[in-house]
């Protein structure tokens, strides 16, 4: 059997200006700041599991999905691969929880500008691309 790529989907969160960043722990990328998200399903379209992610996660409802972009993510230390699309969404409810402490150590708001270091390398080539989420519409 050939190893392929999976599908993550990360979810810019947009709240006040700015965007929701957790500091991902016991997984790969372990110790840097990531968005919520994580594998999408079968059969499962990319708003599904935007929304799923994000409420599993962080117990926040969300709105206004929309597509931002995507990356190719290849992780050489740990042989993985990725596609990452990256889906952007509008605080709806809720106030931000860790429902998954043995993913995720703090979940904080960031200006756009003044973003954590490390970040996960999914977000690191999202950068590359000179993406901002601010810039949809």
């Amino acid at each position: 059997m050939t190893n392929k790529p999976k599908v993550g989907v990360g979810v810019i969160v947009i709240k006040d200006g700015k965007v929701l960043i957790g500091k991902r722990k016991n997984a790969h990328g372990s110790g840097s700041w990531a968005f919520p998200g994580g594998y999408l399903e079968f059969n499962e379209s990319w708003e599904e599991c935007a929304e799923r992610e994000v409420m599993e996660e962080t117990g926040i409802q969300i709105d206004n999905l929309r597509f931002g972009t995507a990356t190719n993510d290849i992780f050489e230390k740990e042989n993985k691969h990725y596609i990452t699309i990256f889906m952007v969404a509008d605080l709806v409810s809720g106030t931000v929880e860790i429902k998954e402490p043995h993913k995720c150590e703090k979940w904080e708001w960031f200006h756009w500008d003044k973003l954590p270091c490390p970040l996960f390398i999914p977000f690191q080539n999202l950068l590359k691309t000179k993406f901002d989420p601010f810039d949809l519409p």
